[in-house]
């Protein structure tokens, strides 16, 4: 993840392109209940700060960084459309036209596999991106968006990286190797 950007604007026909590509990641039922909403460089400044906090903007090392970022694509959800589909004929049995029988809703997982695609076409594409959690502000966000309808899952910046990113303190935890986390089942 690359949390310091340089500034290159990123063309906007180009991601909206990228972005409808990236949906053709898995959706449950077909319910495709994802969105993604593009914005350029000259909007970027404008929804961190509705994003965000004074505190968090005064103290984050990263701040400066994410405002050079070139574009970002704002990850939606509409929860309303899985209960829907499986509220039709060939899913009504499964129960989960009832929000609080989904023990994990798809729609989360959806929205993770459509950022994660994207992700990976904007490293194929030679950009460079992070993940920005949507840890606070979220209604603020949505109507600054004109978005009334849908629940933000998080924020894709792209751009070009100046060199300049903070390593991130979790990189400092001791944590199990990758192929420690594999495991083979021999049921």
């Amino acid at each position: 993840m690359t949390r310091s950007f340089d500034g290159t604007p990123v063309d906007d026909a180009w991601l909206d392109d990228l972005c409808a590509e990236a949906l053709w990641s898995p959706t449950a039922g077909n319910s495709a209940g994802v969105r993604l909403y593009t914005l350029g460089a000259e909007h970027v400044g404008a929804y961190v700060n509705v994003a965000s906090d004074e505190a968090w903007r005064a103290s984050s090392r990263r701040y400066e960084g994410i405002l050079r970022a070139g574009a970002a694509v704002l990850v939606t959800t509409r929860p309303q459309d899985y209960l829907a589909r499986y509220g039709e004929t060939d899913k009504i049995a499964s129960g989960l036209s009832d929000r609080s029988n989904w023990l994990l809703p798809y729609w989360h997982t959806d929205a993770a596999m459509a950022t994660m695609a994207l992700l990976l076409l904007l490293e194929e594409s030679d950009w460079q991106a992070t993940i920005w959690g949507n840890f606070r502000n979220n209604d603020a966000v949505l109507r600054w968006a004109g978005i009334d309808d849908e629940e933000l899952f998080a924020t894709v910046f792209i751009g070009r990286s100046d060199g300049e990113d903070a390593a991130s303190s979790s990189l400092n935890r001791r944590v199990p190797s990758r192929s420690q986390r594999v495991r083979r089942l021999a049921p």
